[in-house]
């Protein structure tokens, strides 16, 4: 009996002792947060922060480079008695300021340890070297140098995006890569190309002694880790292009956006009203200001804002037309001031009658793509409307429409192409016909597409056929992209079909005033600039103004898509803001001859039409 107890006894040791050495294993091996307060307590942590990638345009030019600036560090547990009011002076803020953020450090004096803080991001260099002069009698506190954002062209605001302090959501994405008073890229391409941008964070070591003072580097800096700067990033960007693209777009609601057709990159991206540049370097000091303003700024209407495209969808109309076999570029149609159905009319303007495909194009009859749209999806090779409507649908997908194009650019919106599931929703299944729909010839009704998608399918004209992905971003050694931007994508169009349109296009513009063409108001000789005019109806004032135009007509170097809302009819504001570009990017400025338009455009102020939201 006696030797069972003590039986039990030393089993009772042996698991006691096995409980302690396990705690004591878990805690010295496993658990390494002991010695990580531990080293809070006798080392400092000196953060490096890395150089920020530059930014550059295709040509070189720096669109977004790097200054420095200073943080303030505090380190609680090292502050003592110190005159607030004359810190707050220096540092340009309210004492209120000073005393709520001590009186949060004190609170996670435990958390914090002898860890510095940030507790102001941003001070330029004359207001820190004010403190420097009398750090001594503030202990505890410190400066640390970091690089901000410098903007040496005011060129797309939208475009390059910002950078701001990391939320508690991206830490809790990248904890191993971001910590509080981190800066992280928000939009734009900032934000696209963070991975690359952002480089890698360094660090010094320090040992502190027994009073807290910082005696020495630890290990003689034999641990220290090396920054390691962001990459440099080369967009397709026209720096000179784009600031002078916004120029034409000031106090206009709208956007404007420029491809090189034989790559896909894009050349020019506006959006406007958009966000000057002085403005981003300190986005949190103005982002208010910014997030009030009711025409939406950093709203960015190139991808996001999705419109009717108005007749410049005529042209995918007609390619569907004469893919489906429904009709060929001899084929005439009349038009009595409009396409005539039942009681019912849609209207268009006065020209001769009966006109062929290429005059079609170039003097922009309704009446003319009615019949077309009619006659597709009411082609007998299909059992119903529906089903010609769905295999429309197919088509006009196949050009990009209807789906996000796949751009580097964040926050790309797909627009809509309708199907018959939608049509049978509205009227029920059977109980619609192609004029129900017939708005759609004509690029109103429920097609919602970006700028994006125009100036694509630009692009897609100028090609002939095909288009590669819009893209902003060149590929480099250093930073590579998708292979998809390198590839062709073919519409569903037989390319032999195209040349006609691309003439009706060319007639538009080059014809002469008086011959009928709707965009003769584009032409500049010696460009062969082929265009197509839009009005797209606006229900909330006067018509939106679209054109899309490539040049030259052979080889072509520039394809642009300009939207303005309220802008009346293409002809009127589009139509001379996209050719004004093609002219400044092929001829390097504009001839004497023009300087009349593009002192109208840049006079132009259409901000009074338009009813923010």
């Amino acid at each position: 009996m006696k030797l069972d107890r003590k039986n039990k006894l030393l089993a009772g040791l042996v698991v006691a002792a096995a409980i302690l050495i396990g705690k004591i294993f878990y805690i010295q091996i496993i658990d390494d947060s002991y010695k990580t307060d531990a080293s809070n307590n006798s080392m400092v942590h000196a953060v490096i922060y890395p150089t920020r990638g530059i930014i550059y345009d295709r040509n070189g030019k720096i669109l977004v480079g790097n200054k420095v600036a200073y943080d303030m560090l505090v380190t609680p547990k090292e502050v003592g008695e110190f005159d607030t009011l004359a810190l707050c002076e220096i540092l340009g803020v309210p004492p209120d300021f000073i005393r709520a953020k001590m009186q949060e450090y004190y609170r996670n004096r435990k958390k914090i340890g002898y860890r510095p803080v940030v507790m102001l991001t941003q001070l330029p260099p004359e207001i820190f070297m004010r403190f420097a002069e009398v750090a001594y009698k503030f202990p505890g506190f410190r400066g640390q140098a970091r690089n901000i954002r410098d903007y040496p062209y005011n060129a797309g605001g939208n475009l390059l995006g910002y950078i701001s302090e990391v939320s508690a959501d991206d830490i809790k994405r990248n904890p191993e890569v971001y910590k509080a008073g981190d800066y992280i890229g928000k939009t734009g391409i900032e934000a696209t190309c963070e991975k690359y941008l952002r480089g890698e964070k360094g660090y010094n070591i320090y040992l502190r002694n027994s009073r807290n003072r910082i005696e020495t580097r630890y290990k003689d800096g034999e641990m220290d880790k090396e920054a390691i700067p962001g990459k440099d990033i080369v967009t397709t960007i026209d720096a000179e292009l784009q600031h002078y693209g916004q120029e034409l777009m000031q106090n206009k609601v709208g956007s404007l956006v420029a491809i090189e057709p034989s790559s896909g990159e894009i050349l020019t991206l506006v959006s406007s009203p958009g966000i000057d540049v002085d403005l981003l370097a300190d986005i949190g000091r103005h982002y208010k200001e910014i997030a009030d303003n009711p025409y939406k700024p950093m709203f960015n209407r190139a991808v996001q804002s999705s419109y009717p495209p108005g007749s410049v969808f005529k042209l995918v109309n007609g390619l569907i037309g004469l893919q489906e076999g429904v009709f060929t570029p001899k084929t005439e149609y009349p038009c009595h001031m409009g396409y005539h159905f039942g009681r019912n009319r849609l209207g268009c303007h006065d020209h001769r009658s009966p006109i062929d495909l290429e005059e079609a194009v170039m003097m922009s009859c309704n009446a003319y793509f009615c019949y077309v749209f009619r006659n597709t999806l009411e082609n007998g090779k299909y059992a119903s409307v529906a089903e010609g409507l769905d295999m429309w649908n197919r088509y006009v997908k196949s050009f990009g429409f209807g789906r996000k194009l796949g751009s580097d650019f964040p926050s790309e919106l797909g627009g809509a192409i309708p199907d018959s599931k939608y049509y049978d929703s509205v009227y029920g299944q059977g109980r619609w016909k192609a004029t129900n729909v017939i708005s759609l010839s004509i690029g109103q009704g429920e097609i919602g597409c970006t700028p994006l998608h125009l100036a694509n399918l630009c692009a897609t004209m100028a090609n002939r056929g095909y288009y590669y992905i819009p893209h902003m971003i060149k590929g480099t050694d250093s930073v590579p992209i998708d292979r998809k931007y390198y590839e062709r994508h073919y519409t569903m169009v037989d390319t032999s079909y195209f040349p006609v349109m691309v003439e009706g296009m060319y007639r538009a513009v080059n014809s002469g005033f008086g011959s009928g063409g709707t965009a003769t108001i584009a032409a500049v000789e010696g460009l062969d600039i082929c265009g197509k005019t839009g009005t797209a109806q606006n229900p909330r004032g006067d018509d939106n103004s679209v054109f899309i135009c490539f040049a030259p007509k052979d080889n072509p170097k520039i394809a642009v898509a300009a939207y303005v809302e309220h802008g009346s009819f293409g002809a009127r504001w589009a139509a001379p803001i996209a050719s004004l570009l093609v002219e400044k990017y092929l001829n390097g400025e504009i001839g004497a001859g023009r300087k009349y338009l593009e002192e109208r455009v840049l006079d132009g102020n259409l901000m009074d039409k338009v009813k923010p939201e």
